[in-house]
């Protein structure tokens, strides 16, 4: 099996997993209740805690469990928006954003909302000086992720932080959900940022908002306390210490794990381009994410022959509802290429010879696929 859909989701690491049984057996008491068993949970998750926020650069208080990134997305924007409205109701984002940003903007675009979509330039990177014809006194949040999911595109997390903290009344969330266990990021400016846990060779099931303590926001979840006030429901003990593991784990030895993945990624590019594929990933894009398009061949019939010689990539993002890539789109400003887009993911597990034989067999279905279509028409 040659694995190439890692930014869907990763497999989980074994030391993880094993941490994760390991605490399921030992700890069996509710964090919250208050004898022994209960906090002898509270303890480790506290020190599991401690040492998500200190790799992240962030206080222990400022972190709150959810179920994956997507829960995180949809409390950091509602919740914002909910509790702010007074402020405001204007929201800006792009159009590059995951499902989890897209569907609860449209939701509170029924209920009132005004969403304005900043320009991008030629490589799919936020316009700044779009953005700040953009902002307005009414603006009450930017949301904005770190990296495109589809295309692999790093947005200037940095200087669009400086620009919305100009504005009192307004707030910057960004999902840096592709960012972890693949790149330092810095979130001294930012206001929120959402992540999951199956990015970075987690558990599935987990994943965390960060929110400066100095915001207050809505639940999105409401029933008492739980590790903390914005979230209820019984703390996953396990799943939150295995978080923590993965989290340790996902950025050691970081920068070589970086120059490896940038090798292949070269590697697989520049054979790509020798067989004249459309490659819409722009070359200072995470190494992680090639996107590319195939001219005439519907990409779920691609994805489905690589399948049979059990080789998997995706067509875009796995939650993804439309049937084109409206990232793709976004950025390109070309139909065909947005209806034909593939996304090979790869990581530091990956290996040259499965990029060989990807291409091998990539070159080889191309030309059936290509003939068939010739045939047909």
């Amino acid at each position: 099996m040659i694995y190439l859909d890692y930014s869907a989701t990763t497999p989980v690491n074994e030391e993880v997993l094993k941490s994760y049984v390991e605490i399921t057996k030992k700890y069996i008491g509710n964090p919250n209740s208050l004898h022994k068993l209960g906090i002898e949970a509270k303890n480790i998750i506290d020190a599991a805690t401690r040492q998500i926020a200190n790799i992240l650069g962030v206080k222990p208080s400022e972190i709150i469990y959810t179920s994956g990134a997507s829960e995180a997305n949809n409390t950091a924007i509602k919740g914002i928006c909910l509790k702010y409205q007074n402020r405001g109701k204007h929201i800006i984002t792009t159009e590059l954003e995951h499902s989890s940003i897209t569907e609860p903007l449209k939701y509170l675009e029924k209920q009132g909302f005004i969403i304005d979509y900043v320009k991008l330039d030629e490589e799919g990177k936020v316009d700044l000086e779009d953005l700040k014809s953009k902002m307005r006194d009414d603006t009450i949040l930017v949301t904005i992720a770190s990296i495109s999911s589809e295309l692999g595109i790093r947005q200037p997390i940095t200087e669009i932080a400086k620009i919305v903290k100009e504005y009192p009344k307004a707030f910057f969330h960004t999902d840096i959900t592709q960012s972890l266990g693949k790149e330092h990021i810095n979130l001294e400016n930012v206001d929120l940022a959402s992540f999951s846990a199956q990015k970075f060779y987690g558990m599935k099931g987990i994943g965390a908002l960060i929110k400066k303590e100095n915001i207050v926001i809505e639940p999105l979840i409401h029933g008492g306390k739980s590790t903390t006030v914005y979230r209820s429901g019984t703390p996953a003990t396990a799943l939150i210490v295995s978080t923590a593991k993965a989290l340790r784990l996902a950025t050691e030895n970081l920068k070589e794990k970086q120059q490896y993945v940038k090798r292949l990624n070269e590697y697989l590019r520049q054979n790509l381009e020798q067989e004249h594929i459309t490659i819409n990933s722009p070359k200072d894009a995470i190494a992680n994410i090639l996107n590319i398009s195939i001219e005439n061949i519907k990409p779920e019939t691609f994805l489905h022959a690589l399948e049979e010689k059990e080789i998997y990539i995706s067509t875009k993002t796995a939650c993804s509802t439309s049937e084109a890539s409206s990232s793709v789109y976004a950025v390109t400003k070309d139909k065909d290429k947005a209806n034909h887009s593939l996304r090979i993911s790869i990581s530091y597990l990956t290996t040259k010879e499965e990029i060989d034989e990807f291409i091998k067999e990539f070159v080889k279905i191309r030309k059936e696929l290509s003939s068939l279509y010739e045939k047909n028409n």
